[in-house]
């Protein structure tokens, strides 16, 4: 089995089912089109499922994907992972850090595509130019580090990098994730469920092999000039995400009680900074960049967390801590242990717990159906509860692990107004009253409520933020408050570029401007390449997804928030601030236009499908 030249990719396949392995070039005009990571999982999705193929059936594919920047650079040890989701029944991809894409593309490969069943539990072992099915048997049942603690014993090498599930991911929960060490998850959308659904414990990589570029003095320079750059990012380094968490309450970005309320004191409890004074015993990075944003927690009572699991970041913090209600940041250091080794992604477990509670404080869930548990916003022994539940299938746990739209329906009565989620994707832990742009891109996203492929509408309000954007034609800062048509232009800008680097696989955090993201692709590859091909591919790559996204039955009723948001916190910062939904309606239409796809169906025009090369 071979590796990759600067312009072509290798692929690396596993059909489970049969026990075939096998591998392919991909050309350099199909890697110009899609770039790599996110690009490829998207393109081979739309090329290779049928419609219909169910999301935990033997037809579902799980795709892993590095980028042509992936171990090259600060802050671009990341892949791409995807599938068609267990949870919302479209596209569902996310970027992961760690060190496995870098090893992956040392190992020889570019992507590995999974497919079929087993008939029994087993791992996907690749090495060196070689890959084999291995039996794990011995170790289904057990969660994600004494998985990673076997493999690398059972192949005698304690720097094997491993993207494994625990007992979430083997009993299907639908938002269940893939934890690649033990602190870093490709976390949305359920992929963990599908690797349980194929009988596959965990993809273990490890390579020798040194990465090609083709020009690596330039590739140099963009290293040192980026290093040079990082003192913006000292706050990460000093305590991760979460910091500003008390000047989220303030203004209203905190979720609290389920995007429900908009005051909450304890927040100080629960902050970055909190968990750095109380319980941080040091800071953890991805391979090969110096901003160590991960924190890494000890607790010893009344719970103990294992440091090996990492620490809760800022989407933790707020799931498991304000958005329930609750204030003790060591049941949230708990949580989020317990979800890391059952491979659970906490985003979606915070949203189910605190729908959970705000259904049983409205008696639409009682003690009966929760087996005694007392359900109510704040109780932080409930939520470690109810995640031992989710992970194991057990009594209340079984509906919640079906995610909250699913739950919703079950339970019925008027629990669908307490599910916070677009497509079957809960929000993620940032407030569209605040940041209407980031309301449309919950509506409109092919994956549902993600906030990475999005816009933080506060943080373009100054002309000094929206400098990497002046030569895209944005020369003017728009009003946070405004969801105007500069506004969604704007917002098509800002998720274009997120797109861009999730097929080359460059943090969000990193201070990568558009132009250099260009220049270090060209480097890696000896393209001729430059912003407007990269954000065009990007166009390419958001249509394809929608068109995948039709394809399995989305219409635009599916690109509509909750109509919580359409009325005001019941205090704090957002007690008198809503969203106008004819507004929203309005600036959804106008990116449809913006994108190419009909205003009315938000389908892409037949015109939009040729240019794009899509047909």
């Amino acid at each position: 089995m071979a590796g990759s030249t600067n312009g072509t990719r290798t692929i690396l396949r596993a059909d489970l089912s049969t026990g075939a392995l096998s591998t392919e070039t991909v050309d350099e005009l199909l890697c110009r089109k899609y770039l790599g990571g996110a690009g490829f999982v998207t393109y081979l999705l739309w090329k290779e499922l049928q419609p219909g193929t169910d999301a935990l059936g033997p037809g579902n594919k799980l795709i892993a994907a590095a980028g042509p920047l992936t171990g090259l650079l600060p802050g671009t040890s990341r892949h791409c992972v995807g599938a068609k989701s267990p949870l919302t029944g479209g596209i569902a991809k996310c970027e992961v850090g760690d060190v496995w894409g870098t090893e992956l593309r040392r190992a020889g490969f570019d992507a590995v595509v999974v497919e079929g069943r087993a008939d029994r539990p087993v791992y996907l072992w690749i090495h060196d130019g070689e890959a084999s099915i291995v039996d794990s048997g011995h170790f289904w049942g057990k969660n994600t580090k004494e998985t990673q603690e076997a493999i690398r014993e059972a192949q005698g090498d304690d720097h094997i990098a491993v993207a494994g599930i625990g007992r979430g991911g083997e009993r299907q929960v639908r938002y269940a994730c893939i934890i690649h060490g033990l602190a870093s998850a490709a976390g949305r959308g359920g992929l963990g469920a599908v690797l349980g659904s194929k009988n596959l414990k965990a993809i273990a990589v490890r390579g020798h092999k040194a990465i090609e570029a083709y020009d690596r003095e330039r590739i140099k320079d963009i290293r040192q000039a980026v290093l040079k750059s990082l003192h913006v990012l000292k706050s990460f380094q000093e305590f991760g995400t979460g910091s500003p968490m008390e000047h989220f309450e303030q203004i209203g970005n905190l979720p609290v009680r389920n995007f429900r309320d908009g005051s909450f004191p304890g927040v100080k409890s629960i902050t970055a900074q909190a968990v750095k004074e109380t319980i941080g015993v040091g800071m953890h990075g991805c391979y090969g960049c110096p901003v160590r944003c991960k924190k890494v927690v000890r607790v010893d009572e009344p719970y103990l967390v294992d440091p090996a699991y990492g620490g809760p970041e800022y989407e933790t913090l707020a799931s498991l801590g304000s958005n329930c209600g609750i204030d003790d940041l060591k049941a949230v250091a708990k949580g989020n242990e317990l979800c890391n080794a059952y491979s659970l992604d906490t985003i979606s477990v915070g949203s189910v717990v605190a729908f959970a509670m705000e259904c049983f404080e409205n008696g639409l869930l009682t003690a009966k159906d929760t087996d005694g548990i007392d359900l109510r916003f704040g109780n932080a022994e409930a939520m470690i509860a109810l995640i031992e539940a989710i992970a194991k299938r057990e009594g209340i746990g079984d509906l919640l692990a079906e995610g909250t739209a699913r739950a919703a329906e079950r339970i019925g009565g008027n629990a669908a107004m307490f599910a916070m989620q677009v497509k079957g994707l809960d929000l993620a832990m940032h407030e569209p009253r605040l940041k209407p742009g980031l309301g449309l891109g919950y509506m409109v996203n092919p994956h549902g409520a993600d906030h990475c492929d999005n816009m933080h509408d506060v943080f373009f309000v100054t002309k000094e933020q929206i400098a990497d954007l002046q030569p895209m034609g944005i020369l003017e800062p728009v009003p946070a408050e405004d969801i105007g048509p500069r506004k969604v232009a704007l917002f098509k800008l800002t998720q274009l570029k997120a797109i861009v680097g999730d097929c080359l696989l460059a943090c969000l955090f990193m201070p990568y401007g558009a132009g250099q993201l260009a220049e270090a692709t060209a480097a890696a590859t000896g393209w001729n390449t430059g912003v407007v091909d990269q954000y065009y591919a990007a166009e390419r790559i958001l249509t394809l997804a929608r068109l995948f996204n039709a394809r399995e039955g989305f219409t635009t009723e599916d690109d509509r928030l909750p109509e919580r948001f359409f009325q005001p916190t019941t205090d704090g910062a957002m007690a008198a601030t809503s969203l106008d939904p004819d507004l929203m309606n309005s600036a959804r239409r106008y990116y449809y236009s913006l994108m190419g796809w009909d205003r009315k169906t938000g389908l892409p025009t037949r015109e939009r499908i040729e240019e794009l090369g899509l047909v």
